[in-house]
């Protein structure tokens, strides 16, 4: 049996989940892995309340949909009363889509799947990606509840020239993202002289009602990627969940859209890197890559191929983000030609594209 290391503290999570399958199962997950303990389990949000003010847990997960006192309701009163990390534990449903996204609004660090299947690889994936938020929101704390500031475009970014005009912006982000996209494309313009295309970490069904809510917040145009759609300026593209998303184009043709389960074998799908790979190969140059946060190294391959191409390169600072993961890599590879917070991401855009307002 493994245990946990002597100098290392235990995390402490709180499971509250309507279910008794459900808070058996997760705590079976969150304790497969040494430095996890399950502190209490909770059948109800007001039975979380309780149990999270006498046992002060470094995590909660929370079950999206409970009876009583629902998730959303008993989010709200944990950040304004007892504030911490919350990993939201969602079903795979439009419905749960949309309240899984309004859970991130409200405060919720991350959220998981509640789709528990009997194949054991689907219950190890979900396990694993589970044990890896709980981590990350315990080393991060209490930071989340700091709101990054957002600039007005322009205000606080040191004005240089930028050699290369992107013809195209390619984003990657995931934990974290939801939030951040929601603060800065609303501060594009809807003239905005070039499209932009955006892998965020979701699982299926999520994608659509994000590009949703984000048309609706936004200026800019947003919709969900389609397959072959020739990409125009003036229009964010959000790759679709558990499809690859890569922008060709034929000759003297506009550039398209191409979604595709290939390449297989991916940590994720979609891929940043599979992404950003392919804006390289057929804009050289011409394009600029934003990576934003997240956990692991997805996109560390398409940022280096934009910048070995002469594209710009950009990355979201570590105060700003909400895990600095993916641009943590990105900078320590050495291929971010600049490291900006969040809220100067829209000016920069603004600049390097050379946008002016119309009269």
């Amino acid at each position: 049996m493994s245990h946990a290391q002597p100098n290392s503290r235990l995390i402490r999570v709180l499971v509250a989940d309507d279910s008794a399958f459900m808070r058996t199962a997760l705590t079976r997950m969150i304790e497969s892995d040494p430095s996890l303990r399950v502190s209490d389990t909770a059948q109800t949000g007001s039975e979380a309340l309780e149990k999270i003010r006498l046992n002060q847990p470094d995590v909660v997960t929370l079950d999206v949909e409970m009876p009583g006192l629902d998730g959303l309701e008993t989010l709200r009163r944990i950040m304004k009363d007892f504030p911490r990390p919350v990993i939201m534990v969602s079903s795979l449903t439009q419905e749960g889509a949309e309240t899984t996204l309004e859970a991130l609004d409200i405060g919720a660090f991350d959220y998981v799947p509640k789709q528990l299947s009997y194949v054991s690889l689907d219950i190890i994936k979900i396990r694993d990606d589970l044990i890896a938020k709980i981590k990350a929101a315990a080393e991060m704390g209490l930071r989340s509840f700091r709101k990054p500031t957002v600039s007005t475009a322009g205000s606080s970014i040191v004005h240089s020239t930028f050699t290369v005009v992107p013809e195209i912006i390619a984003l990657g982000t995931s934990t974290g993202g939801p939030k951040a996209l929601q603060q800065i494309l609303p501060l594009l313009p809807a003239d905005l002289p070039v499209s932009v295309v955006i892998v965020q970490h979701m699982p299926p069904g999520f994608t659509a009602p994000f590009a949703h809510r984000l048309n609706n917040l936004c200026k800019i145009s947003v919709r969900e990627a389609s397959q072959g759609e020739a990409i125009a300026p003036g229009v964010v593209y959000i790759a679709p969940a558990g499809l690859h998303m890569t922008i060709s184009r034929q000759a003297s043709s506009s550039a398209a859209l191409h979604l595709s389960h290939c390449p297989e074998g991916m940590l994720h799908k979609p891929s940043v890197d599979v992404m950003m790979l392919s804006v390289a190969d057929t804009f050289r140059g011409l394009c600029m890559g934003i990576i934003m946060t997240g956990m692991g190294a997805d996109g560390l391959e398409g940022m280096r191929a934009i910048s070995n191409a002469g594209g710009l390169t950009v990355g979201q600072d570590e105060a700003s983000c909400t895990v600095y993961g993916m641009p943590r890599s990105c900078a320590d590879a050495g291929v971010l030609s600049r490291v900006v917070p969040l809220g100067d991401i829209p000016a920069v855009i603004l600049q390097a594209t050379r946008y002016r307002k119309r009269a």
